[in-house]
Formats: structure tokens, C-alpha cells, sequence
């Protein structure tokens, strides 16, 4: 079961093709002088919800011509042997961005790994320095999904500058830096969360309401200003007459029927947090190949290493 696409669906798949579009001519323009740009994925055990996200991720690198490399490392890998694996992916220059796909091993601490990759090739935008960097408004290397959900709402055409947003849901990987974001488009930002008291209060004054909570059509109709935005970033599995499907944290139609633009789950901020990591890689692969020129002189071109093909 699907549900129809209301006329103010704010879809994800013409943003993201645009995106990639806009990369893959990077891209080729990059590769073009030497640099291609090249993506490691990491998988660590056997994650059956994980191999979804790798194809899509696969999928997007082959549509913006990156290369994409998967690497599945058995549950029990050590942490000394993952922190050098990841240490020797810093100093290949042919690697210019590692992935660490969720969820890892209970004995290894996800921060750690995260920290543990060079800020330069970190495409996913989750070591603390690119978190940091968001609070001094350098959004290059932004979480993926937070900019994703972020762009979206800048496709609707409404003005960032004084808006209202409510951010409902405060992750380290979500909530916070799509606060951090709209705070650096000007918007005025109210962020909510499992303590907030009358939430509804919040959402309702909202020109925009990002939601990440993880709670199936969490947000009612009741919760919305008639015309806002809704920006739904949920990905919940919930039975149906007896089959599994995917529905967000907002109830949609009813939403739909209140909201100026609403995201589908799926079909919404997903196909756009692929294109957004995409982008991260070109610009990651561009700011490396500006050290190297810049610390080996010449045309930016990798020394010691023959351009690939």
C-alpha cells in the first residue's frame, strides 16, 4: 500500500536528480585534472537494514560518476584493527571519502570511528569538526540527512530569512544540525523533544516543522498551522493488515490536508540525503585536491599517483 501523492507532496526525486546532475558535472570536471573522486563504504557485520542504504548509496555514486567501493568487515573486527583500517583510508590519496554505515557492533564506539576519519574525507559530515564548523555557519561538509531536510524546505520556495521552524527531535546527526543550519539561513528556531512541554503549542505557531522522532504518525493535523511546511524525516516499519510498511512520524493525510507542503514517507527527504552525500564527496575530493596543489605545487594532480582512468 501506497498512498497517492497529494499536489503539495514535496518529493524528493526531482531534488535529488538535480543534485546529482549538478555533481556528476563536477565530478567529470574534477576528473578530468587528474582527481577522480572515490568512495569507500564500510559495513561491519551482517546488517540486513544496512544493505539498502549501501545500493542506494551505490546507486547514487554511479548516477553522479563516483566510484564506490564496499568493504564488509566481519562483527568481530577489533577496534585497534578498525582504527587502522580507517587510518590508512586518511592517508590513501586515492580515497577521497569514507563511509561507516550504522548500525555498528556493541564493542565499538561509533564517535570514536566517526573522529577517527580525516575532517577532509568525512563525506557523511559527522566528525565533531564538521558539526563544529556548522555552529560557525561553514555548512560545506553538513550532515546528510539535516541538509537534505534542509534543501528540501528551501524548495518550497519560502523565505529562510525570519521563518519560524520547530525542530522536533534533538539527534546529534539530525535535530541539531538542521537548527544549526536554519540558524544559518537566518530562520528563527525552536527546537523540541521527548522533555518539551505542549508541544503542539510549538508546531503550531511554525511557518516549517522538521520532525525526526522515530514514533509511527506521531504528529496529527492538530499539530500543524494551515499552510506550513512539514518536513517528515521518520522511517518507521508498522503492520498493515498483516504486511509490513514504511510510514513516517507524521500522519500523512490528515497532515496533507492542513499543510502547505508535506514529505512522503518514502519518497521524500530519503532520495535526497543519497544526492546530498554525493555532493558532500565532490566537495570533499575538490578541497583535497586544493591541499595537494597547494602543498605540492602544480596543477592539483595526486603525486606518486597516475590519474585513474
Amino acid at each position: 500500500m501506497t498512498h497517492t501523492h497529494r499536489h503539495n507532496a514535496l518529493l524528493g526525486k526531482p531534488v535529488a536528480d538535480d543534485i546529482l546532475h549538478t555533481v556528476h558535472a563536477g565530478v567529470a570536471e574534477l576528473a578530468a585534472r587528474g582527481w577522480p573522486t572515490k568512495l569507500v563504504s564500510i559495513t561491519i557485520g551482517d546488517v540486513a537494514a544496512v544493505n539498502l542504504y549501501v545500493r542506494n548509496q551505490a546507486r547514487g555514486a554511479g548516477r553522479a560518476g563516483i566510484q564506490f567501493e564496499e568493504r564488509n568487515l566481519p562483527e568481530n573486527v577489533s577496534r585497534i584493527e578498525m582504527l587502522g583500517i580507517l587510518q590508512a583510508l586518511n592517508t590513501d590519496p586515492r580515497v577521497t571519502g569514507i563511509i561507516i554505515q550504522r548500525p555498528v557492533p556493541k564493542h565499538l564506539n561509533i564517535k570514536e570511528l566517526q573522529t577517527t576519519i580525516h575532517p577532509l574525507k568525512d563525506v557523511e559530515g559527522m566528525h565533531p569538526a564538521s558539526i563544529g564548523n556548522i555552529v560557525y555557519r561553514d555548512v560545506a561538509l553538513a550532515p546528510c540527512t539535516a541538509a537534505a531536510s534542509v534543501e528540501l524546505l528551501k524548495r518550497t520556495g519560502l523565505t529562510l530569512e525570519g521563518l519560524n521552524a520547530v525542530v522536533i527531535g534533538h539527534s546529534e546527526i539530525v535535530g541539531k544540525p538542521i537548527a544549526f543550519l536554519l540558524l544559518a539561513e537566518g530562520a528563527t528556531v525552536t527546537v523540541c523533544h521527548h522533555m518539551t512541554r505542549n508541544l503542539a503549542i510549538h508546531s503550531r505557531a511554525a511557518d516549517a516543522v522538521f520532525i525526526a522522532v522515530g514514533k509511527p504518525r506521531f504528529m496529527t493535523a492538530d499539530m500543524i498551522k494551515p499552510g506550513a511546511a512539514v518536513i517528515d524525516i521518520g522511517i518507521n516499519q508498522v503492520e498493515v493488515n498483516g504486511a509490513m510498511i514504511t510510514v513516517g512520524d507524521v500522519d500523512y493525510d490528515p497532515c496533507a490536508d492542513v499543510a502547505g507542503w508535506i514529505t512522503p514517507v518514502p519518497g521524500g527527504v530519503g532520495p535526497v540525503t543519497v544526492s546530498i552525500l554525493m555532493r558532500n564527496a565532490l566537495t570533499a575530493a575538490r578541497t583535497q585536491a586544493e591541499h595537494y596543489a597547494a602543498e605540492f605545487g602544480g596543477t592539483g594532480r595526486l603525486v606518486g599517483i597516475a590519474p585513474a582512468g
